[in-house]
């Protein structure tokens, strides 16, 4: 996919995405944590998570809503950006920080995170495209490998607030 191909997307989702983000963390995860994206070729049941972290050039704290699973005890995150050619922005700020924030639901975590490798990133590869088929697509459509993230909790944090 082309990276102009990725901007249109995003553009067309950014209401969307905005709505999500608000009504997750207006309501401390209460609402939020489960959506409904079969429209774009999902499931109609797809968890999502709140990513925290610090821009890597603005200095900002920056929360981000994203698919997940669990995968072993970890939860598992898609660098995907829509099989755009180039990472999202987010993936690029987390190679600039070694410990990071989530919040699945109304539980908040400090977390560290690592990259899916080898024989266990096929696996979870697997995994991934079951909760959310477009992902093989996405794939598909750029050369550079769609990074994986483990998150692993490491203590509970406070929920996010607006």
């Amino acid at each position: 996919m082309t990276d102009s191909t990725s901007a249109e997307i995003a553009v067309a989702r950014r209401d969307w995405k905005t709505e999500h983000l608000d009504m997750y963390l207006g309501s401390g995860g209460v609402e939020g944590h489960i959506v409904d994206v079969s429209d774009i070729g999902g499931l109609n049941f797809t968890t999502t998570l709140l990513l925290r972290y610090t821009g890597r050039k603005s200095g900002r704290t920056i929360v981000t809503p994203l698919i997940y699973g669990d995968f072993g005890g970890e939860v598992v995150i898609v660098a995907s950006k829509g099989g755009a050619d180039h990472h999202p922005a987010w993936y690029l700020n987390l190679l600039e920080s070694p410990e990071i924030e989530f919040q699945i639901a109304t539980q908040a975590f400090r977390a560290t995170w690592r990259q899916a490798e080898g024989d266990e990133r096929a696996r979870v590869w697997d995994f991934v495209t079951g909760i959310f088929p477009p992902y093989t697509s996405y794939q598909a459509s750029t050369d550079r490998l769609l990074p994986l993230i483990m998150l692993k909790p490491l203590s509970p944090i406070d929920r996010f607030t607006s």
